[in-house]
């Protein structure tokens, strides 16, 4: 059984790991934004899906290592 310690770094690891992907591929194509006025709408489509891919993936390894 894993430490509680170490998953807790663990996910602090991951959620760095998402926080870089989001700064830096955060306007991908396929990316809803519109804005009119002062209104202005962004929904990350194509973000959220590369995060869930590679999120998947660490996850599927995490679960083959243990």
């Amino acid at each position: 059984m894993i430490n509680p310690g170490k998953l807790i770094i663990l996910m602090g690891i991951i959620l760095i790991i998402v926080g870089f992907f989001i700064s830096f591929i955060g306007k991908l194509p396929g990316d809803i934004s519109f804005k009119k006025g002062n209104v202005s709408f962004y929904f990350p489509i194509m973000t959220s899906i590369v995060i869930s891919i590679i999120l998947s993936l660490i996850l599927f390894i995490i679960s083959k290592i243990r």
